[in-house]
């Protein structure tokens, strides 16, 4: 089963310095029929003015992944490290307990990221935090449990990949899990299930929610940029 959820459909915010867009409940946005997706907590889009920042804050226990769209971004915490990523880098952040941290747009141009929150297993501890490099090509391994293919690791069966198509092209994904979600950055895309017989076609910034599907067609109607986020648990 494939089920969209538009970009209108989700909450929305203007501050002025900051803008966003959220799929779940995040901030001022509460709808309690959407406190996230098995383990996917956050999925939001931000665009954070020059010069603006996020004040500290502590997480939840959670992965906080950052996908860095455009423009440049610092990350401090309390306990005094700094990390700077910008377009094209992809950031991981292993929240802990007792730690807070902050982020900041140090440029002048407009940050804008995705930012997904994974739950954290307990038992789990990894490198306070990971970095890595997108690649043009079909399909990158973003994050993973294990750190396959060079991907970030998260304390949390779930699999991460950038989807980097151009008009007309296809890749197909066999899932871990029994959910996963698809989210269009940038263009048109139809999201199709093993059989064929489930199928849905995004717009750009819509997103779908995909159930008991053990593979996933992901063709791009027009340049194409995506993450599809697979869930085990």
């Amino acid at each position: 089963m494939i089920t969209c959820r538009t970009a209108k459909q989700c909450g929305k915010a203007d501050f002025g310095w900051l803008k966003a867009r959220y799929t779940f409940s995040f901030g001022h946005y509460f709808d309690p029929s959407l406190m996230g997706y098995a383990s996917l907590r956050v999925l939001n889009q931000e665009v954070l003015a020059p010069g603006a920042g996020l004040q500290p804050r502590g997480y939840p226990r959670v992965d906080v992944l950052n996908v860095i769209l455009q423009g440049e971004a610092e990350y401090r915490d309390s306990l005094g490290n700094c990390l700077r990523a910008k377009a094209g880098e992809v950031l991981l952040l292993s929240a802990q307990p007792g730690i807070t941290y902050s982020e900041q747009n140090p440029g002048t141009r407009p940050l804008t990221r995705m930012q997904l929150w994974l739950d954290a297993c307990p038992a789990r501890v990894n490198d306070a935090a990971q970095q890595l490099t997108l690649r043009h090509r079909p399909c990158q391994l973003l994050a993973s449990p294990d750190g396959a293919q060079g991907s970030l690791q998260l304390r949390q069966q779930a699999w991460v990949h950038h989807i980097d198509l151009a008009a007309g092209e296809r890749h197909t994904l066999r899932l871990h899990g029994p959910r996963a979600y698809l989210q269009s950055i940038h263009g048109e895309v139809q999201a199709i299930g093993h059989d064929g017989q489930a199928r849905q076609r995004l717009a750009c910034g819509d997103g779908a929610f995909i159930c008991e599907e053990p593979e996933l067609t992901i063709v791009a109607d027009s340049p194409l940029r995506a993450l599809l986020i697979d869930l085990a648990e």
